[in-house]
């Protein structure tokens, strides 16, 4: 899970492995496979760099994933 931002400041953990695709109109809009809209703070490229950040982790142990 990826920590990110809501518009209003409020932060949440959101399940990467359910985005479908991730816009910025201009507000960076993520859909998800259930078709939920999350519009968050960060960019499209600070959302992906998350992912990658989280996996990597995952994968080197650092993280439990249960």
């Amino acid at each position: 899970m990826i920590m990110l931002t809501k518009l209003n400041g409020v932060e949440f953990a959101l399940n990467d492995e359910l985005i479908e695709t991730i816009s910025e109109m201009p507000d960076t809009t993520i859909s998800m496979t259930n078709k939920d809209l999350y519009i968050v703070q960060e960019s499209t490229k600070e959302v992906i760099q998350k992912i990658i950040d989280f996996r990597r982790e995952v994968f080197r142990g650092l993280v439990r994933v249960q």
